[in-house]
């Protein structure tokens, strides 16, 4: 058998740099496609902000106090539905909510399959049982947990960062609240920036392949840096909003008007939430 040759170790070498560069473009390509879809024509772009605040709220205590499947399975088809009204690709949306569900909420629900004691549903290998009950326990959170993050996705997907922000102030939500979320939100987004520009400097300097301990080396420096920037640019940040008038508090230019297709949009979704609450007790 050949050896390795020179290119493949410098591929593998460089596995590190070329992985963590791929995810940091990853994540702000999505977000400037999140960004993109909530200035597109469509019908919940077109709706108040404050309004898809109280919706959302409305629709998640509906999905929340909902008992039955069919009735939580068709508001999550209610969720695709304005999906599709508002010009969301259905497969970037549901692969954005059930990637995060089956990874987190499927592990939890997982051990209620076997655990919950009932009727008999499957027989596994290795003496496991499948309850009736824990099937339905299971199906039950999974999709309870579905259907209120698509809601909450599709409200993020649908409406600008600074709408959302003003939105939640309107609606009493604490200002040092609103600031933070804000703050964080743009924050991450320069920090990606940043840590991008960093690796990318990096990897073109490289020109031969490092060991593991060099690797770890330069990941410690890595994020060394990265630190000492970020709290840099909190400060030089922080002098800039007060040199422009912040006093502690956010102002935007958006102005919030509501009109009558939104107050019927309301009364639909005042509708829809009571009814699921009704039907699904």
């Amino acid at each position: 058998m050949n050896p390795p040759s020179f290119s493949s170790r410098l591929k593998s070498r460089r596995g590190f740099i070329e992985r963590t560069l791929t995810d940091i473009n990853d994540v702000l390509e999505q977000s400037i496609f999140a960004e993109k879809i909530a200035r597109q024509k469509g019908l919940l772009q077109a709706l108040d902000p404050r309004l898809k605040v109280a919706s959302l709220v409305l629709l998640l205590l509906a999905v929340s106090l909902s008992h039955r499947l069919t009735v939580i399975a068709a508001l999550y088809f209610c969720a695709l539905l304005l999906a599709a009204l508002s010009a969301v690709p259905l497969a970037f949306f549901i692969r954005r909510v059930w990637v995060f569900v089956l990874l987190f909420t499927g592990l939890v629900a997982l051990p209620a399959l076997f655990i919950t004691p009932g009727p008999t549903l499957a027989h596994l290998p290795l003496g496991l049982v499948i309850t009736r009950t824990g099937a339905r326990t299971a199906l039950f959170l999974l999709l309870r947990v579905g259907a209120s993050v698509s809601f909450a996705v599709l409200f993020i997907l649908t409406t600008p960062w600074n709408s959302v922000m003003k939105a939640l102030g309107v609606l009493r939500v604490p200002d040092v609240l609103v600031l933070v979320l804000g703050m964080t939100y743009r924050y991450i987004h320069l920090l990606l920036h940043t840590a991008n520009d960093m690796f990318l400097s990096r990897q073109s300097r490289i020109l031969r392949p490092m060991s593991g301990a060099e690797e770890r080396r330069l990941m410690a420096a890595t994020s060394g840096t990265l630190l000492g920037k970020s709290l840099q640019l909190s400060s030089e940040v922080y002098l800039a909003m007060e040199s422009r008038g912040f006093r502690g508090y956010p102002r935007t230019m958006d102005r919030f008007q509501m009109r009558w297709f939104d107050w019927a949009a309301s009364v639909v979704v005042v509708l829809i939430s009571g009814l699921a609450i009704w039907a699904g007790r």
